[in-house]
């Protein structure tokens, strides 16, 4: 007869294996949509809207960015925490507008890409996706 602490580490090790087994297949399901040619098609005319939106917005928007990369200098953790948390962390965007922006002044989020291209976006997401 096994004993309860047993049935407990077996019933985990089982929980475990079924959400490893579920992550497995929902990223095998993601990568066989996302190598779609429609799909990447469509990317890259979001990729270009989003990327001809910021080149649009850059005069106007570019003394934020210029305000962000000093802050980021200097170490200015006030300046840092009242900007908007949009970001895409994982594909280098972070928005360096102001906290609010999207109702306060009606802009989508902006800043400039891993490539350093400006670029403007709608939505966010978290950096640990």
């Amino acid at each position: 007869m096994a004993s309860r602490d047993e049935e407990q580490r077996v019933q985990e090790a089982v929980r475990r294996h079924v959400r490893n087994s579920a992550f497995a297949e929902a990223e095998h399901v993601i990568s066989f949509v996302l190598s779609d040619p429609q799909v990447q098609e469509a990317r890259a005319q979001v990729e270009a809207a989003e990327t001809q939106l910021g080149m649009e917005l850059c005069a106007r928007l570019q003394p934020f960015q210029d305000r962000y990369d000093q802050a980021v200098r200097d170490g200015d953790a006030a300046l840092l925490t009242g900007i908007c948390p949009g970001k895409h962390g994982r594909w280098g965007r972070i928005c360096v507008l102001p906290d609010g922006h999207e109702t306060s002044m009606e802009e989508p989020h902006w800043g400039r890409n891993s490539e350093g291209r400006a670029i403007a976006w709608v939505g966010s997401a978290p950096d640990d996706w």
